[in-house]
C-alpha cells in the first residue's frame, strides 16, 4: 500500500490539474444535484420490533385512522391570555379566531374547518362527553376528570391549545415553505397582547435549523493553530481547504440522499460535518507535516533561517518536490490510511446493534470520513503541487518552527523525559485523575429528544413548558394502552375495558385514564392514560414499567391483552434499548482497538494498555458530561437534563477512531526506533519527540472544532460537541501522552512482546512506510545525480 500511496501522490503532485478537476467536478456536480431533489430530513426516531411500536403498528390496523404518532404531519399551538384576562374574554377570543382565520386560509392544512379556538373546542369536549359518560353511570368526578385530561383548555381558562394537522403524508413531507406560511401568522400575533408559541412534529423541524457558525468558528481556531504549526499562512491553509472539500462534499452527499430515503435525521449532516471538520484538518495535517519535514531533510536546510529557507525551496526541481510528496504520502499518508480505517469500524460496527436511524447516522459520518481520506491523498496532493515553491512562503514573524529531526530538545521531548524519570508517579497520577472524574457516569440518565429538550426559549419548548403549567406535566406525556379482547366473549368486552381502566388509575404514577376509542365489534379499545409526570421524568420510565409488568396478571384475570404505545413509550423504548447494547458496544470496541493494534505494533501490550486507556477516557468523559449536562455542576448548564439516548453509544463509536489516530502517529515512530536498534526507552522518547508535535495540534485542532458546536441550540450537538472535545482532550493529553509513555516506560522491552507463533500468522502491515525505504534510497541518490538536490 505504501508504494501505491508514493505513486498517487507524486502523480497528483505532478499533474495536478486532473485531480484538482475530478474533485471540484465532484462538488459541484453533487451541490447541485442536492440543490435540485433534496427533501427535508426526518425528525422522527424509531426501531422496528419495540413492544411499543409493535403496539402502535397493531393499532394502525385496528383503527385505519390512526397516525404513527413520532411522524404525523401535527403541530399544537399553545395560546395564553394576556396578564389579568382569560380567553373567553369576547376582545381575546376575537383576536383568536382572526387568526386562526389567516391560518385556516393558508390553505395549508388538513381538514382546516376542524381548526377552532379553545373556548369553542372546550365546549363541544365538554356537551358531547358529558351526556355520554352520564348514562354509561360514570360519576360526576370521573367525568370531570376525564374531560380536564383532554380538554384543550385549562381551568383557569388562561391558556389554550389548538391541534393542526397539514395536508401532508407525514411531518417530513411538509415543506418549510408550507410551515412558515403558518408559523408566520403565529409570530405576528405573539408579537402583540396574546403570547401565541407551537410544537409538535411539524413546529420542531422549524427548531432544529442550523448555521454554520460553529464551522467557522472551529474553522478559525484551527487556522491559529495551523498557523503556529507550521509558520507559514499558505501552509496553514491547506489542510483547511482540504477539510472544506471533503466535509463539502459529505454534507451535500447526505442531502441528496434524502431524496431516496426518509431515514436521514435532523442530525445527521451536523454530526458528519463535526466528525468530517475535524478529521479532515487532521488528516491533512498529518501529511503537509511530513511533506515539510521531507523537503527539509532532502535540502538539507534544517538549521536554515526561515527566509534562507524559502529561498533553497524556491530552487527546489519539480521532480525533487514530487518525491518528496510521493514520501509524505507513502508515510503519513499510509497512517491516514489505517486511522480513517479505524474511524470507520468503530462507526460502521454501530449497524451491527440494528437501530435505524442510528445506523444512517453512523454510515453517512462514515462515509463523510472516508471522502475525508480520499481527499487528503489526492486532492491535497495536487492543491500542494499547484503552490509548488510556494507552499511555505507567506511566513509567520516570529521564531523558526523547531523540527524534531533536530538535536535540540523539543518541548515534547523534555516532557517525556519528565515522565520517564517518575513513570509511576504519572501514571498513577493520569489514572487517578480520570477515574475521578468517571464517577458521575454511575448516574447516567439517557432520554430522547422532545420538546420538553428543547432549547429554553424557543417555541417548542416554551410551549411545553406553559403546557405543563397550565395542564399538568403528564399532558406533555401521554399513553395509549391497546386493550385486545379478541378473545373475550362479545358481552364481556365492556367490563373487560373498564376493568382495564380501574386497573390503570390504581397504578402510582396514573393521573388520569379513560376510554378514547373502540372498534365497531368491540374487540379493541384505545385507553388515554395520563401520567402525573412529564415525559423525560424517570417516574415516568417507572410508571410504564409498572403498566407493563401488570399486563400479565390482567391477561390471566380477564383473558384480554394489552400493550402501551405513543411518543412517550417508543422515545422510553429506545432509550432503553440504547442502554442496553451500550456495553455490548463498548466491549465490541475494545476488542476491535486491540486486534487493530495488534497488527499495527505487534505486541501484546502495547494493544491491551491502549484500549484500557481508551475505555478510560471514555468513562471520564462520561463523568464530566453527566456532572455538567445531567446534573448541572458549576451552574455552567442552566437547564441540565437527560443526556441524550445515542449520544454515549455515538461517541464511543467517534473516540475510538480519534483515539487510535493519536496512538499510531506516536506509537509508531517508538516501534520504528526499537525496530532499529534502539533500547525500548530511548526509542519510546524519540518516537515521542517526533509524533508529539503534530499530535498535539491534531488535538487542539479537534478540540476546538468540537467545542465550537457547543454554540449550537440543538441540545444533542450542544452536548455531544462537549463530549468529543472532552473526549479528545483526555485521550490524546492524559493518556496518550501520560499513560501511555509511563507504562512503555515501566515495560521496558516487554512492551514488545509477541508470542512466535502468533507473529508468524499475523500479516504484516506497514503503517509508517517502512517499505519506502529502498525506493527512498534509490531515488535520493538519482536526484542527487541528476539535479544535485542534498549534496
Amino acid at each position: 500500500m505504501a508504494k501505491f500511496l508514493y505513486k498517487l501522490g507524486s502523480t497528483a503532485y505532478q499533474k495536478k490539474w486532473p485531480f484538482l478537476a475530478v474533485w471540484l467536478v465532484i462538488l459541484i456536480g453533487i451541490t447541485a444535484l442536492a440543490g435540485l431533489y433534496a427533501k427535508p430530513t426526518s425528525s422522527s426516531f424509531s426501531i422496528p420490533g419495540l413492544d411499543s411500536v409493535t403496539t402502535m403498528e397493531k393499532m394502525q390496523e385496528r383503527f385505519p385512522g390512526s397516525d404513527d404518532a413520532t411522524s404525523a404531519p401535527t403541530g399544537s399551538v399553545v395560546i395564553q391570555a394576556p396578564e389579568g384576562k382569560t380567553l373567553t374574554d369576547p376582545e381575546v377570543e376575537a383576536e383568536i379566531n382572526q387568526m386562526l382565520d389567516e391560518v385556516r386560509a393558508t390553505g395549508v392544512l388538513k381538514d382546516a374547518d376542524s381548526v377552532v379556538d379553545p373556548v369553542l373546542a372546550a365546549q363541544g369536549v365538554a356537551a358531547q362527553m358529558t351526556p355520554a359518560l352520564e348514562a354509561q353511570g360514570v360519576p360526576a368526578e370521573k367525568i370531570a376528570a376525564d374531560i380536564e385530561s383532554i380538554s384543550p383548555l385549562s381551568a383557569d381558562e388562561t391558556t389554550g391549545i389548538i391541534s393542526m394537522t397539514f395536508d401532508a403524508d407525514s411531518a417530513m413531507d411538509v415543506s418549510a415553505e408550507d410551515r412558515e406560511k403558518v408559523t408566520n401568522i403565529l409570530n405576528e400575533y405573539d408579537d402583540g397582547d396574546l403570547t401565541v408559541v407551537y410544537n409538535g412534529n411539524v413546529f420542531g423541524a422549524a427548531a432544529t435549523s442550523l448555521d454554520m457558525t460553529s464551522e467557522l468558528i472551529g474553522l478559525l481556531v484551527a487556522a491559529v493553530v495551523l498557523i503556529v504549526t507550521f509558520g507559514s499562512f499558505i501552509a496553514a491553509g491547506m489542510p483547511l481547504i482540504s477539510a472544506i472539500i471533503g466535509v463539502g462534499i459529505g454534507i451535500m452527499g447526505i442531502q441528496l440522499a434524502t431524496a431516496f430515503t426518509d431515514s436521514v435525521n435532523d442530525m445527521t449532516p451536523t454530526l458528519a460535518s463535526m466528525i468530517g471538520l475535524a478529521v479532515g484538518i487532521d488528516y491533512a495535517l498529518f501529511i503537509v507535516s511530513r511533506f515539510r519535514n521531507e523537503l527539509i531533510s532532502q535540502t538539507g536546510a534544517n538549521d536554515l533561517e526561515p527566509k534562507e529557507l524559502a529561498e533553497r525551496l524556491r530552487t527546489m526541481p519539480l521532480a525533487a518536490r514530487a518525491h518528496a510528496m510521493g514520501m509524505a504520502v507513502g508515510t503519513a499518508g499510509s497512517a491516514v490510511v489505517f486511522a480513517g480505517t479505524t474511524v470507520l469500524i468503530a462507526l460502521v460496527a454501530l449497524s451491527i446493534i440494528n437501530i435505524p436511524f442510528l445506523t444512517v447516522m453512523a454510515i453517512a459520518a462514515a462515509i463523510t470520513v472516508a471522502i475525508a481520506v480520499l481527499v487528503a491523498l489526492s486532492f491535497l496532493p495536487a492543491l500542494l503541487g499547484l503552490l509548488g515553491t510556494r507552499i511555505f512562503a507567506a511566513r509567520v514573524p516570529g521564531p523558526k518552527v523547531p523540527d524534531p529531526e533536530d538535536e535540540k530538545p523539543t518541548m515534547g521531548l523534555k516532557w517525556v523525559r519528565l515522565v520517564r524519570k517518575m513513570p509511576v508517579a504519572y501514571l498513577l497520577v493520569g489514572v487517578v485523575l480520570l477515574g475521578a472524574i468517571a464517577i458521575p457516569a454511575t448516574n447516567m440518565r439517557l432520554a430522547m429528544p422532545t420538546d420538553g429538550t428543547s432549547t429554553l426559549g424557543t417555541a417548542p419548548r416554551t410551549a411545553y413548558d406553559m403546557t405543563a403549567d397550565a395542564f399538568g406535566p403528564g399532558r406533555n406525556a401521554p399513553m395509549i394502552a391497546l386493550i385486545d379482547a379478541t378473545d373475550v366473549p362479545e358481552e364481556e368486552r365492556p367490563l373487560v375495558f373498564g376493568q382495564a381502566v380501574e386497573q390503570f388509575l390504581n397504578t402510582d404514577g396514573v393521573k388520569n385514564a379513560q376510554i378514547t376509542q373502540t372498534t365497531e365489534n368491540f374487540d379493541t379499545a384505545q385507553i388515554l392514560i395520563t401520567p402525573e409526570f412529564d415525559a423525560i421524568d424517570e417516574r415516568t420510565s417507572e410508571t410504564l414499567a409498572t403498566l407493563r409488568a401488570d399486563a400479565e396478571t390482567f391477561a390471566d384475570d380477564t383473558g384480554a391483552t394489552y400493550g402501551i404505545t405513543g411518543v412517550t413509550p417508543i422515545y422510553d423504548d429506545i432509550s432503553a434499548r440504547l442502554g442496553d447494547v451500550l456495553v455490548p458496544y463498548v466491549l465490541i470496541v475494545l476488542v476491535l482497538a486491540f486486534l487493530v493494534l495488534l497488527l499495527v505494533f505487534r505486541s501484546i501490550w502495547v494493544p491491551l494498555i491502549a484500549a484500557l486507556g481508551f475505555g478510560l477516557s471514555v468513562l471520564a468523559t462520561f463523568g464530566a458530561t453527566v456532572a455538567i449536562f445531567q446534573e448541572g455542576a458549576f451552574g455552567i448548564i442552566d437547564d441540565p437534563q437527560p443526556l441524550l439516548s445515542f449520544l454515549p453509544i455515538m461517541l464511543i463509536g467517534l473516540v475510538f477512531g480519534l483515539a487510535m489516530d493519536y496512538q499510531i502517529f506516536l506509537v509508531t515512530r517508538m516501534r520504528e526506533g526499537f525496530t532499529k536498534g534502539k533500547t525500548a526507552g530511548n526509542a519510546t522518547s524519540n518516537g515521542f519527540k517526533h509524533g508529539a508535535r503534530v499530535v498535539t495540534a491534531a488535538a487542539l485542532i479537534m478540540v476546538s472544532v468540537f467545542a465550537a458546536f457547543i454554540a449550537q441550540d440543538m441540545a444533542f450537538i450542544k452536548t455531544m460537541g462537549f463530549a468529543l472535545a472532552v473526549a479528545v482532550f483526555f485521550d490524546a493529553f492524559v493518556v496518550r501522552m501520560m499513560i501511555i509513555p509511563a507504562t512503555m516506560f515501566l515495560l521496558d522491552d516487554k512492551a514488545w512482546w509477541l508470542p512466535k507463533w502468533l507473529d508468524k500468522i499475523l500479516p504484516n502491515v506497514d503503517v509508517e512506510g517502512e517499505g519506502l525505504s529502498e525506493l527512498h534510497e534509490a531515488r535520493t541518490e538519482e536526484l542527487k545525480e541528476n539535479v544535485g538536490v542534498g549534496a
